[in-house]
C-alpha cells in the first residue's frame, strides 16, 4: 500500500494539481476511517489525483446513511457494497449473485472484463455511473456448531440476514432456515452473542468484528463462497466526463492485487482448525442448487424476487464454463 501511495504522490506531483475537479464520496467501510477498505479508497483517491480529480472522503460506519446521503445529494460519489449499489446499477449489483464466483480467478476474470472500455455502457444506468469495482472478500458462512455443515442442516436455524438483501432472504427460506432481520451494524453483535445460529460474511470479519467469539469452541467458517462481495464506487452520471470515468474504472482494477492481497492475508488469519470443509460431491449439489435459485431470481419466477440482471448471469456462466468446461451447467438446457 505504501508503494502505491508512493506512486500515486509522484503521479500528483506531476499534475496540474490547482486544475483538479473537487468531488466528494460517502465511503462506507464498518470500521470507519480506520478499516482497511477506507483506506482502500483513500488510495484509489490519491491516484485518481494524477488523472485530475480530487476525491474528498468522508467516512460512514453505518452503509445505510452513507447511501442515504448521496441519495441526497451530500455526496457527488459513494464507496458501498454491491449489494446496495443495485439500486443504481443492477448490472454490477449482481456481482453478488449467489454462488456465482466460487473461484478468485473467476473473480479476476470478470473484474478485468469490466474494466475494458467496451464494457463501459454497461457501467451507466439509471443517471449514474460506476467508477471502480474492487474485491471484498468470497463470503462465508459462520456457524456456532460445526455439525451445521450442510443445506439440511441449516433447517431451523437462525440466521442473521441483511434486511434489504432480497436474494439473501429468499436463499434462507428456501434452506428452510429462520430470516433473523438484521444490517451490517447488528449482525455481528447477534451472532456473537448467541441471538442466531449463524451469519455470513467476509473473513475480515473474524477478527475485524470479533466473529471469533460467536464461532467459540464448537463452531467454524463452512469453507466455501456463498458469493463474491465488492466495493463498489458510483457517481451521478454528470459528475465525471466518459473519458475520466474509464481511467477510474482502471484505476480500481490496477488495484486487484493490492486488494486480494489484503484478503488473502485476512483468510489466513482464521486458524486452520476452524474452517469446515465439505466435501466436492456436496459443493456440486450446492453448485445446481445455487443456480437454480440464480434462474429463478434472474426470471422473477416462483414466488423469487427479481434481483439479477441477465447480462450478468450470463457472463458469469461463460466464466465459470471456461474455467471448468466439464461442469454440467455448461451443457444444461436452462444455462443462464
Amino acid at each position: 500500500m505504501i508503494r502505491k501511495s508512493l506512486t500515486a504522490m509522484a503521479l500528483v506531483a506531476a499534475s496540474p494539481f490547482a486544475s483538479a475537479q473537487s468531488v466528494s464520496m460517502c465511503v462506507f467501510d464498518v470500521i470507519g476511517a480506520n478499516g482497511d477498505f477506507y483506506n482502500f479508497v483513500k488510495d484509489y483517491a490519491l491516484e485518481m489525483k494524477g488523472h485530475g480529480v480530487d476525491f474528498q472522503l468522508k467516512p460512514y460506519t453505518d452503509e445505510g446513511v452513507a447511501i442515504g446521503d448521496f441519495n441526497a445529494g451530500q455526496c457527488d460519489a459513494v464507496a458501498a457494497t454491491d449489494i446496495r449499489i443495485r439500486p443504481f446499477n443492477k448490472f454490477t449489483g449482481s456481482i453478488s449473485a449467489v454462488g456465482a464466483i466460487p473461484t478468485y480467478d473467476n473473480l479476476k476474470t470478470l473484474l478485468a472484463t469490466l474494466a475494458q472500455p467496451k464494457a463501459a455502457p454497461l457501467m451507466k444506468d439509471n443517471g449514474y455511473e460506476v467508477l471502480g469495482i474492487v474485491p471484498v472478500g468470497a463470503g462465508y458462512l459462520f456457524v456456532n456448531d460445526r455439525s451445521i455443515d450442510t443445506a439440511g442442516e441449516l433447517a431451523g436455524k437462525r440466521m442473521a440476514t441483511l434486511d434489504y438483501q432480497k436474494d439473501a432472504i429468499h436463499m434462507v427460506n428456501y434452506v428452510k432456515a429462520t430470516v433473523v432481520p438484521s444490517d451490517i451494524t447488528n449482525f455481528a453483535g447477534k451472532f456473537n452473542n448467541g441471538s442466531v445460529d449463524t451469519a455470513y460474511a467476509p473473513a475480515f470479519a473474524y477478527e475485524a468484528l470479533e466473529l471469533y467469539k460467536g464461532i467459540g469452541d464448537q463452531g467454524g467458517v463452512v469453507d466455501y463462497p456463498l458469493a463474491q462481495l465488492t466495493l463498489q464506487m458510483v457517481a451521478r452520471d454528470e459528475v465525471l466526463d466518459d473519458e475520466t470515468a474509464q481511467k477510474a474504472r482502471e484505476v480500481a482494477w490496477g488495484m486487484f492485487p493490492q486488494a486480494m492481497n489484503l484478503i488473502e492475508k485476512q483468510e489466513a488469519a482464521i486458524p486452520d482448525g476452524k474452517w469446515v470443509r465439505i466435501p466436492e460431491k456436496d459443493i456440486r449439489g450446492y453448485q445446481e442448487m445455487f443456480r437454480e435459485n440464480r434462474i429463478e431470481m434472474r426470471d422473477g419466477v416462483n414466488g423469487a424476487p427479481d434481483v439479477y440482471h441477465p447480462k450478468m448471469m450470463g457472463l458469469l456462466s461463460k466464466i465459470r464454463c471456461a474455467s471448468n468446461p466439464s461442469a454440467a451447467e455448461c451443457t444444461a438446457a436452462n444455462r443462464e
